[in-house]
């Protein structure tokens, strides 16, 4: 599993991509020296036919042409590489757009996050723009790298072949040799961020990105700020909101984080919440009158095969994707990443027959796919970018004899992820930079209204944290509507009611009454 923060929305991304792959540029940039003098507010953006997504951005072939043959436009902004020193150095920040097809007049720019942190806007908007069609009527559609990701000066922590030997590692430690050798494997992988990417590490917290955007919106020529964030995108639209209030115009936060949690309550959170999300899947399984559940008998027999399974690939891994092998740990990411969508859960299925029969191929797809892995044995920088953020925003730093402590609560609490989230916890113990604060302020007093949206069966961002973000934002700010489904957010969920909230809301700015309910 990816860093304790990292499983929140890192897998939103990859399942777009992953669903394709079962069916069937150039990278980063560094700090440009010196000033220009310049306003950066007064930048003209160049629209051109966007490339194929480069390597950190995941790779694939450019962009298919929007319905009616529109083509998907590219263009790159201008921002401080430190934002107390605007005349200073700059980096770019890589963006995508679909233009508004109407009908109706236009109302501005809907800017995007997918969450992560980590993962390329760029090459994850073409890949869920079918879902906001309707939104599309009125709006430019735009994404883009969040600094420290894909093209915009995207962290590079490790080599491919490097990248390959992190994820095989035994991310559960038993005993004091294999925790040594866990530490240490993530020594490594901090120390070649600060090799390869110092420069930019101490500017990539989520308050940066924050400004970017309100940079990106007078660039824009929006007046006011029109946002849908999904899962980390809800905690940068938070902290965009208390930055800058008076400056949001309609934002939907959709896959919640809760704001006022640390680390450690995070990771715990999550173990609860993908906990439920199996418990949740074996039910199913088992409960589908039409066919038989090849995986288990109960709910509990679906979920103590797999236990055993993991125990014996702790002890012995399968054959994966050739070279490498399917570990407990790569296993573990595998089923992690199926939870994320009800539509994984037939390839979860099906790959769980195969790894009892000795076969790992389709939970090691799944497992690369949340790692940012394509099949070339390319990665993304998702995982770089996605600690790198974590890192330089969370103040907390966590040893060994305090997880080691902490793993019998985590267990209880989840007897398949528990392990995992709470060794998760050590990714940011050496962190060259030191993190920004205990948790996110998202206090946003004066704000227009946002809409919260929060998913009763969200693993990754569990619906708790809805309220808390709620209550965080202030008096008068949010609204919540709840959805009672499976799967991490709600409006992709292709859900008509959530959707044809959000959408009223966004196209006309109307408002749901608080406390909505869709299911």
């Amino acid at each position: 599993m990816q860093s304790p923060r990292g499983l929140r929305a890192a897998a939103l991304t990859a399942t777009a991509v992953l669903l394709t792959a079962l069916a069937a540029g150039c990278d980063g940039n560094t700090p440009k020296e010196g000033p220009d003098g310049g306003d950066p507010t007064a930048q003209k953006l160049q629209w051109t036919d966007c490339p194929a997504p480069s390597e950190s951005e995941g790779g694939g072939a450019a962009p298919s042409p929007l319905p009616g043959g529109a083509k998907w436009q590219c263009a790159t902004m201008k921002a401080p590489l430190d934002w107390s020193k605007p005349k200073g150095d700059t980096i770019d920040i890589a963006l995508i757009r679909a233009q508004a097809s109407g009908p109706g007049k236009r109302i501005g720019s809907l800017i995007f996050n997918f969450g992560g942190p980590g993962g390329s806007g760029v090459s994850a908007l073409p890949s869920f723009a079918p879902d906001y069609a309707k939104l599309r009527t009125r709006y430019d559609l735009v994404s883009f790298d969040p600094r420290g990701v894909g093209r915009s000066a995207g962290v590079r922590c490790e080599s491919d072949a490097q990248l390959d030997q992190y994820f095989q590692q035994d991310a559960t430690p038993d005993d004091q040799a294999e925790r040594n050798a866990y530490l240490k494997n993530i020594e490594q992988f901090n120390a070649g961020c600060e090799k390869n990417s110092a420069k930019v590490l101490p500017h990539v917290r989520t308050t940066d990105a924050a400004r970017d955007m309100d940079l990106m919106r007078q660039v824009l020529g929006d007046p006011r700020m029109y946002y849908f964030g999904i899962s980390y995108g809800t905690e940068l639209g938070g902290v965009y909101a208390h930055l800058f209030p008076r400056h949001v115009g309609r934002a939907v936060l959709d896959g919640v984080v809760d704001p006022t949690q640390t680390p450690e309550q995070t990771s715990l959170g999550q173990a609860r919440g993908f906990q439920l999300a199996m418990d949740n899947f074996a039910h199913a399984c088992v409960s589908d009158a039409t066919t038989k559940c090849p995986i288990g008998n109960s709910a509990q027999d679906v979920e103590n095969r797999i236990a055993a399974l993991l125990k014996k690939l702790d002890a012995k891994p399968i054959p994966g994707m050739f070279p490498r092998q399917l570990t407990q740990s790569a296993a573990t990411n595998g089923i992690a990443q199926a939870l994320y969508s009800k539509e994984l859960w037939s390839p979860l299925t099906e790959g769980l027959q195969q790894a009892y029969a000795g076969d790992g191929r389709i939970l090691m797809l799944l497992s690369d796919a949340l790692n940012g892995r394509n099949e070339n044995g390319e990665y993304s920088n998702l995982t770089s970018a996605n600690v790198a953020i974590n890192c330089s925003d969370d103040k907390q730093r966590y040893d060994t004899a305090y997880v080691q402590r902490k793993v019998p609560e985590f267990r209880a609490v989840s007897p398949l992820f528990g392990d995992f989230l709470a060794w998760s916890m050590l990714t940011c113990a050496d962190w060259p930079v030191p993190g920004a604060a205990d948790h996110p302020d998202v206090s946003a007093p004066g704000s227009a209204p946002i809409l919260v949206v929060g998913n009763t069966g969200d693993p990754a961002t569990p619906y708790e944290g809805a309220k808390k973000m709620v209550d965080a934002l202030g008096k008068g700010v949010a609204v919540e509507l709840t959805y009672k489904g499976q799967g991490h957010g709600a409006y992709d969920s292709k859900n008509k009611c959530v959707q044809n909230a959000v959408n009223a809301y966004l196209l006309d700015g109307k408002v749901p009454a608080a406390g909505t309910v869709c299911s």
